[in-house]
């Protein structure tokens, strides 16, 4: 048994194993994935209760259940890119037995393979009776559509979610290639990575394999043989294993950020992007964390294709999923705009392994872990902004009107004339001296923050290009940073002074920028 640790991360250990006991969950295991490599595994209990078990680890076998719907929609947005099938096809398009297939109302829009892929055709949440599904053949799925389907809301209107949905979806990949949608999606998607232990049917390849439990009066009992790989499994009938999920949210990962080198693997770099944008919002959710002292977790969730996607004030936007079966339950979860996931999977029915894995990123922001080892991706500095931040020094430093209509596009003059402009810069020079370039933040191709170092003093200069080409400045804006303390009576001691000059010029252009503007005023702007 091989469990890589790294020290940094053992406060999941520390999250995981508690709450682990608390849920009563026999056996688990999840593991953290830095970069493209999985660093650290950590794991509780036993694959079985029945004497037969073992202490799971990154290569044991569980059943992922919905988590499987990703490699649905990685599957079928292949198909898309590959002209075979369009997002915006009506689903009768490709599954005739659909064709009476309408909305609940007289007005509902034609329900779509978009409207299935992001939980927005407002069919009916089934996560009771599809778990009890799984198996179900092609003939039995027939009578289902044959039925016909019950909606909570009218397509296109709120996320609904619907393991139903995901189920119609398989049958989309098998109509249009002609073949079993685990075929296909084992073609497409599993080999190609070198997935060698995501499989459909665990013993057709592996004989580690955890069993499944559930709570029977509040004490584990092993549960019922798992349901077979049927018509539903396109929502979850996949197996896997900790180190195969790791190069998994590693390959969707990867998608990030847009860039120019080799596109390799089986699904274009865009469409993994694609796969993780919200395409249908959900509510705002509030959690309250922790007991007495506690605090409260909200977050704003959606749901891209097959993905779940988050927003995260302390670690920005997130993607990933979770899932549960009788017997099983798991969640894989990553930051965007770091390179650091989280991955866990348990074998008892529900267990909480989402809540759980996201209480172990708070322990790992609050530790401070997250920041030190996995720090926001940096937006690279563009030529044209770079070009654009040495010429908006030179002009602060020594106006020139010819050079400024080099530099900055015709809004500029108009929004407040060369004239007062030049006035400002000669009051910003006057106080804080001559203005060297230190350096340039990004927050898009287009738009950054320059840092400057002055001889009494510090500046910034926020600003953004037009959309045209060769871009210009159409914007910026200029912010005095002082390090000497202001009398007592303009500014309480130990405070620092922040002045936007640009105002500050505004009622008095000859005048002491500090007697034009309130420091607080000019500090939230």
């Amino acid at each position: 048994m091989s469990l890589p640790k790294r020290a940094e991360f053992t406060i999941i250990d520390d999250t995981f194993t508690p709450a682990m006991i608390t849920a009563q969950v026999p056996g688990a295991v999840w593991g953290a994935v830095l970069g493209v490599e999985l660093v650290h595994v950590g794991s509780f209990g036993t694959t079985s209760i029945d004497g037969s078990g073992r202490r799971p680890d990154e290569h044991t076998l569980f059943r992922i259940a919905s988590m499987t719907k990703s490699f649905t929609a990685a599957t079928l947005m292949s198909l898309r890119d590959d002209g075979a099938l369009a997002l915006d096809d009506p689903v009768a398009a490709h599954v005739p037995e659909l064709a009476g297939l309408r909305g609940p109302t007289s007005d509902s829009p034609v329900i779509t393979l978009r409207h299935l892929l992001s939980m927005d055709a407002g069919i009916a949440t089934d996560d009771a009776w599809a778990d009890r599904h799984l198996d179900a053949s092609a003939a039995e799925l027939d009578r289902y559509f044959a039925g016909g389907v019950t909606f909570a809301v009218a397509p296109g209107t709120a996320f609904e979610y619907s393991n139903l949905g995901y189920a119609i979806l398989g049958r989309v990949i098998t109509n249009v290639t002609g073949r079993p949608f685990q075929q296909v999606i084992t073609e497409r998607i599993i080999n190609p990575l070198g997935l060698r232990d995501t499989v459909w049917v665990p013993e057709a390849r592996h004989d580690d394999v955890a069993i499944g439990h559930r709570l029977v009066d509040g004490v584990p009992v092993v549960d019922v043989a798992p349901l077979g790989d049927g018509g539903l499994a396109a929502m979850g009938g996949l197996w896997s294993t900790i180190a195969d999920l790791a190069r998994w949210t590693c390959f969707i990962a990867d998608a990030f950020p847009a860039r120019d080198d080799a596109d390799d693997g089986p699904l274009r770099r865009a469409t993994r992007r694609e796969m993780q944008q919200v395409w249908r919002s959900t509510p705002l959710e509030i959690e309250q964390v922790g007991d007495g002292g506690g605090w409260q977790r909200a977050g704003a969730v959606g749901y891209g294709a097959g993905l779940d996607v988050f927003d995260d004030l302390r670690l920005g936007p997130m993607a990933g999923h979770s899932g549960g079966l009788p017997g099983f339950g798991s969640n894989m979860r990553w930051c965007i705009e770091r390179s650091l996931a989280i991955v866990a999977l348990g074998n008892l029915t529900y267990a909480p392994m989402g809540r759980t894995l996201r209480n172990a990123f708070d322990a790992l922001v609050r530790a401070d872990v997250v920041n030190a080892l996995a720090p926001r991706r940096v937006v690279a500095v563009s030529a044209p902004l770079t070009a654009a931040a040495v010429a908006l020094v030179e002009l602060l430093n020594e106006w020139d009107d010819t050079t400024a209509g080099a530099v900055f596009e015709d809004n500029v003059d108009l929004d407040d004339v060369y004239n007062r402009r030049a006035a400002a810069a000669r009051v910003l020079r006057e106080r804080v001296g001559v203005l060297t370039l230190d350096r340039i933040e990004a927050t898009t191709a287009v738009a950054a923050k320059a840092f400057v170092r002055a001889t009494r003093g510090e500046v910034t200069i926020l600003f953004d290009l037009s959309p045209r080409r060769p871009p210009r400045v159409q914007f910026y804006e200029v912010t005095v940073v002082e390090p000497e303390l202001p009398p007592a009576d303009e500014l309480a001691a130990g405070e620092a002074v922040a002045v936007d000059v640009d105002v500050a010029v505004d009622g008095d252009i000859d005048g002491d920028i500090d007697g034009d503007i309130d420091g607080d005023a000019a500090t939230e702007r």
